[in-house]
């Protein structure tokens, strides 16, 4: 059986297998997309008013038929953009997607209702909605190329939707948690440094909250820990995380962590004293003796009591005898 043949039979296959009628044609409205309708119903779902299209829209998303409730909300907000009935369209159109499991368009649709109606009833509703979605990106849920194929996690987006959520409404209930989120969605990025700077602003603006401003400064201290712990020659962050930490023990000296925090702060003096051990060795290997002898002395001072001490005061002993005459007294 030759190839002409063969592109024959399976062009008749597909002709038979098409049906005689469409049951669904495509229809494209501006503003509104392309949607299919059965035959014979083309439009019978749209009303001449605001409050009757709203009404459609709402009965049929009560049962459920999202891409309706999705066609008819989405007209009322074309059409009637300034009626009253407006608003509820729009937050229908999110709760549509968000339905059918489209949580970033979801987002965005409520973001629409929060800028444009901040007084909305149920505007803490809305808040709440978008940070449950947010939890879902920052669990790891993939972001989607075109609203469809999920193709990466992405915690740059994932921080951008909690800092959305607590611009919108920064003292609402679940603003904390939100700055907290965009704490931990730069973790999750490994930079430690904006982590850091997102706790901080979680404990200075809500010092009202005693546990939310505990916990934000405590995990301040916990990314700049992680940070020194990455730096080899600037330990500066490990002397940042001690007065965070410090100033955590001060503020909330009953905290159960506390004992914990005295630990860190124990091993983050050995952390400094080990990057300044490093540095005293960069100067030595460049025969910068002077330079190696601050560090030494400084790692000395840092930890008097860690191992790093120890070397430290022989390596100064030795470059004292090695080079007298270039080491400035």
């Amino acid at each position: 059986m030759n190839r002409r043949l063969i592109c024959l039979l399976l062009v008749l296959g597909c002709l038979l297998g098409l049906p005689l009628r469409s049951p669904a044609p495509l229809i494209y409205r501006p503003g509104e997309g392309w949607s299919y309708e059965p035959v014979g119903g083309e439009g019978k779902w749209q009303r001449a008013r605001a409050k009757d299209q709203l009404e459609v829209a709402q009965a049929a998303f009560d049962r459920k038929d999202y891409s309706l409730a999705l066609k008819a909300a989405r007209r009322v907000v074309r059409v009637w953009p300034l009626s009253d009935y407006a608003p509820q369209a729009q937050y229908l159109v999110g709760r549509c997607y968000e339905a059918k499991g489209k949580d970033e368009k979801a987002f965005a649709e409520y973001q629409k209702v929060l800028e444009k109606q901040p007084k909305i009833g149920n505007f803490h509703e809305i808040l709440q909605r978008q940070y449950d979605i947010a939890n879902k990106y920052l669990a790891g849920k993939w972001f989607k190329l075109w609203g469809v194929i999920p193709i990466f996690s992405s915690m740059e987006k994932t921080a951008a939707m909690y800092e959305k959520i607590v611009k919108t409404g920064p003292y609402s209930e679940v603003a904390p948690q939100a700055q907290m989120k965009i704490g931990a969605a730069r973790e999750k990025q490994r930079n430690f440094a904006m982590a850091a700077k997102a706790y901080e602003t979680a404990a200075d603006r809500y010092h009202d909250r005693p546990q939310v401003a505990a916990d934000a400064l405590y995990k301040e201290g916990l990314a700049y820990k992680k940070q020194a712990q990455t730096a080899e020659y600037d330990q500066s962050t490990a002397g940042q995380a001690i007065a965070t930490f410090t100033d955590f023990m001060t503020l909330y000296p009953t905290d159960p962590r506390v004992s914990e925090t005295q630990k860190i702060i124990s091993s983050l003096r050995i952390e400094q004293a080990r990057g300044s051990f490093q540095i005293a060795k960069f100067y030595e290997k460049y025969k910068k003796w002077n330079g190696a002898l601050v560090y030494y002395n400084e790692v000395v001072l840092l930890d008097p009591n860690s191992s790093y001490a120890a070397r430290a005061r022989v390596r100064i002993d030795q470059l004292k005898k090695r080079a007298p005459q270039t080491v400035k007294k």
